[in-house]
C-alpha cells in the first residue's frame, strides 16, 4: 500500500521518520511521500529522514517557532491559518500514485493534538483517496493535561478521518525506562507494526508474490466503515532455507519430510495468529465484536502457506464474530522470521478509552477550580482591605 504520510507535531514527525527510515532499510515501497509539520524549528531541525523541503514550520506569526506550549486549542488554530503553507508541502506529493494518505500525530501535546484533526478535515475536503489518522495516546503517568488534550483530541480526529489507528504508550511505557530510551523504542513497536501491514500488497523483498494476495482495495475494505483500529503482532525466529526444502527432503524426494514440514509451518502460522490476537494490541481491547478485520502473514515464502493463513483467519472470525475478515501473506525473502500481523477494525469495547475520558473530565474540572481559585487570589493580592488605593485606569 503506497502512503503519503504526514507527520504533524514532534511525536508524529518523529514516527514519520522512523517509517522512511524503515521504508529503505527493507525496500517496502509504503511510503510514497513524507512531510512533517510543527510549530516548533527545533523538533522539525531532529528529523533524519524526511527531505529539508518538506519540513513546514507552522505558526511564526504567533509562537515564533517555539512550539505552542501544550496548548491544543492553540494548535488547532495555527493549523487553521497557516493551512495554505502545509498544501503547499503536499501539493508536490505524487496523489495519483497513493493509496491513501496517513496523518500521524501523538495526541498528548499541543501541536499535533490540535493540528491532525484540522490537518485531515482539509484533506477530506480536497481529494478522494482515504484520509486515516495514526494517534498515540500518552501514558497514564504524563500528567492530566496531556490526557485531556487527548481526550479531546481523539473525539475530533475520529470524527475526521476515514479511520483512527491508535497506538496507546500506556500499554507499552516499560517501568523505569527512560523517557528517551521509552519513546525510541515505541517508534520502532509502531513502525514494525504498521510497516508489515502496509507492506502487505507490494512486491516483497526480492520480488516474491505472496500466494494469497492482500492488496491494498483489502486494506482499505476492512479500514472502511470509520471508528477505531487496533493492531496485534506477533513473530518468531525461523531459519531462513531459500532453496524451499531441508537437506533429507531433496535427496529422497521427502513426501514425509515434506507433509511433516507442512504440517509444523501450519500450526506455527495458527499460533503467531492467536499470539497477535490475544497478545499486547497496539490499543488494549477486547477482540469480540470487531467489525472488520485482516490477517497478514509475512515471512520467507517456504515458512508460508495457504493450508495455514486459512485456519488463522477462520479463528479470527471465530474469536471476533465478523463475517468480514481478510487474510494473506507477504513474502520477504532475507527475513529471518515469520511475523503475524492482524489489523482489528471498527473496535468499540475499549477501556482505555473510557478511563482517558474520565481521568479528562477529572482534570478539566481540576483545572476550571484551579482558574477561579487563581483569579480569587490576585483579587486578594491587589486590592487593598479599606479600598482607599484608586487604579490609574
Amino acid at each position: 500500500m503506497k502512503l503519503a504520510m504526514i507527520g504533524f507535531g514532534q511525536a508524529g514527525g518523529k514516527i514519520v521518520d522512523k517509517f522512511v527510515e524503515y521504508d529503505k532499510r527493507h525496500d517496502s515501497g509504503i511510503v510514497r511521500a513524507a512531510v512533517a509539520v510543527n510549530t516548533a524549528k527545533a523538533d522539525l531541525m531532529g528529523l533524519e529522514h524526511i527531505p529539508k523541503d518538506q519540513r513546514v514550520l507552522i505558526g511564526q506569526s504567533r509562537v515564533k517557532g517555539h512550539g505552542v506550549g501544550a496548548d491544543n486549542e492553540l494548535g488547532a488554530e495555527v493549523a487553521e491559518e497557516d493551512i495554505d503553507e502545509v498544501q503547499g508541502a503536499i501539493d508536490s506529493i505524487p496523489v495519483h500514485e497513493i493509496d491513501a494518505f496517513l496523518v500521524v500525530a501523538g495526541l498528548g501535546g499541543g501541536t499535533g493534538s490540535g493540528g491532525s484533526p484540522v490537518l485531515a478535515k482539509h484533506l477530506q475536503r480536497i481529494y478522494t483517496e482515504p484520509v486515516y489518522g495514526l494517534g498515540v495516546l500518552p501514558g497514564s503517568d504524563e500528567g492530566g493535561i496531556y490526557t485531556l488534550n487527548a481526550a479531546r483530541s481523539f473525539q475530533t480526529f475520529v470524527r475526521e478521518v476515514d479511520n483512527l489507528l491508535v497506538f496507546d504508550n500506556d500499554a507499552w511505557r516499560k517501568t523505569g525506562e527512560s523517557v528517551q530510551g521509552g519513546y525510541d523504542e515505541i517508534n520502532e513497536e509502531i513502525v514494525t507494526r504498521f510497516g508489515v501491514l502496509f507492506g502487505a500488497g507490494e512486491i516483497g523483498q526480492g520480488g516474491e508474490v505472496a500466494e494469497s494476495v492482500v492488496d491494498s482495495s483489502e486494506i482499505i475494505n476492512t479500514l472502511a466503515g470509520g471508528g477505531v483500529s487496533t493492531v496485534g503482532y506477533a513473530s518468531e525466529t525461523v531459519e531462513n532455507d531459500s532453496s524451499g526444502g531441508g537437506l533429507l527432503s531433496r535427496i529422497t524426494g521427502g513426501n514425509e519430510e515434506n507433509e511433516l514440514d507442512t504440517a509444523h509451518t501450519t500450526n506455527r502460522i495458527t499460533s503467531l495468529v492467536r499470539k497477535a490476537a490475544l497478545g499486547r494490541l497496539t490499543l488494549p481491547c477486547e477482540i469480540e465484536g470487531a467489525e472488520r478485520a485482516l490477517l497478514v502473514m509475512a515471512g520467507p515464502s517456504q515458512h508460508l502457506n495457504r493450508k495455514g493463513i486459512e485456519r488463522g483467519r477462520k479463528w479470527i472470525e471465530e474469536q471476533t464474530g465478523s463475517m468480514e475478515v481478510r487474510g494473506g501473506d507477504y513474502p520477504i525473502r532475507d527475513s529471518g522470521k515469520v511475523a503475524s500481523v492482524i489489523l482489528l477494525s471498527g473496535v468499540t469495547n475499549v477501556p482505555r478509552i473510557k478511563e482517558l475520558q474520565q481521568v479528562a473530565i477529572e482534570a478539566q474540572e481540576n483545572i476550571d477550580d484551579i482558574r477561579e481559585e487563581s483569579e480569587d487570589n490576585l483579587e486578594n493580592l491587589v486590592n487593598d482591605d479599606e479600598d482607599e488605593l484608586e487604579s490609574l485606569f
